[in-house]
């Protein structure tokens, strides 16, 4: 990767950056973006609404005024239209989840330096959390990503003649939801914790599919994945393993399909190098406080991982995604 050119000025903003981060997500947790999408109001008369400290409020609302998030006229604050789309729960479009779940990481971040020093992870997996609030911010907020990710990427993935898919690992069920969208013929099974049931269920009949995707409880580490399939999604499951159990996982889901099945992967992919991009790189530390042998990896890792767990035709689907993400096909041997 080409060298950054660092000023102190740049550094320090960078040090402090925190800041701008804890200033938005007081903003997301005490929910002060729903009532400012409703119209203008004053420090004073939302502190009473939601029961806060007045000063304390105020203080709050100028800064993200500040940062453009909320519109400050005379004594009266009101959401900028962006806060309205994205941060208010009354949006369908509401981004909080995921923000929220950005939160529930920063305790394990603030311990990088002792993660790295052992090794070993500084916190319990989010997708395992006991506490409720943790393991909804972590379900929805995957939807809330998949729900900017799947448009741009399931019209680019040919499922033509496929008829029944397995999302491991699908969460919320989010990719199983727009791949039956865009394929009218297509079927699907989220495969998944039984933590996660609650909250795929809700999605789904949302989107008026609770006919065509099932969701079943599944340990696909422990165990065999039932049923047969001729197309598999595994979205940002990879990266929660070492390689060890990655080719687990894999060697599961072919078994799972059938001769001529398709096995699509997404993940956040570094270059071969691994020094980059940025997010793939970051996001490793982030399996690194939180996993006991988790990372990001790199294309040519994925594709020797696929080309073991016995698929052909092995390659990167050509797609322009964010945050270094990408996805990896393979066939399985007819």
């Amino acid at each position: 990767m080409e060298n950054k050119t660092w000023t102190v000025p740049d550094l320090l903003q960078f040090s402090g950056g925190y800041w701008n981060i804890c200033t938005l997500h007081a903003g997301v947790k005490l929910d002060i973006f729903t009532p400012l999408a409703e119209g203008e109001t004053t420090a004073p008369e939302l502190a009473g609404r939601l029961q806060l400290d007045p000063r304390g409020l105020a203080m709050l609302l100028n800064a993200l005024a500040a940062m453009g998030l909320v519109e400050k006229r005379g004594e009266s604050y009101a959401a900028t239209p962006f806060a309205v789309e994205y941060l208010s729960k009354s949006s369908p479009a509401y981004l909080g989840h995921i923000v929220m779940h950005h939160h529930h990481l920063m305790e394990s971040w603030i311990h990088l330096d002792k993660a790295v020093a052992s090794g070993a992870p500084v916190r319990e997996r989010v997708s395992h959390a006991a506490d409720e609030e943790a393991r909804e911010s972590f379900e929805m907020g995957m939807f809330n990503l998949a729900m900017q990710m799947a448009p741009c990427i399931v019209p680019r993935i040919d499922l033509t003649g496929r008829r029944r898919l397995l999302d491991l690992g699908g969460g919320p069920g989010t990719y199983a939801i727009h791949f039956c969208l865009h394929n009218p013929e297509l079927t699907a099974v989220v495969v998944d914790l039984p933590t996660t049931r609650p909250f795929a269920e809700k999605t789904i009949a949302r989107f008026g599919l609770s006919d065509r995707i099932a969701f079943t409880d599944g340990d696909f580490i422990a165990r065999e994945i039932e049923g047969r399939y001729d197309v598999a999604w595994l979205s940002h499951i990879l990266h929660g393993e070492g390689p060890e159990g990655c080719a687990v996982m894999l060697r599961r889901a072919v078994t799972a399909l059938e001769p001529g099945g398709l096995l699509l992967v997404q993940e956040f992919i570094l270059d071969d190098t691994l020094d980059g991009p940025l997010f793939p790189a970051l996001f490793s530390l982030n399996m690194l406080v939180g996993t006991p042998h988790g990372q990001a990896y790199a294309e040519g890792e994925l594709k020797e991982m696929l080309t073991a767990a016995g698929l052909t035709d092995v390659r990167r689907i050509p797609l322009e995604l964010p945050n270094g993400a990408g996805v990896m096909a393979g066939t399985v041997r007819g």
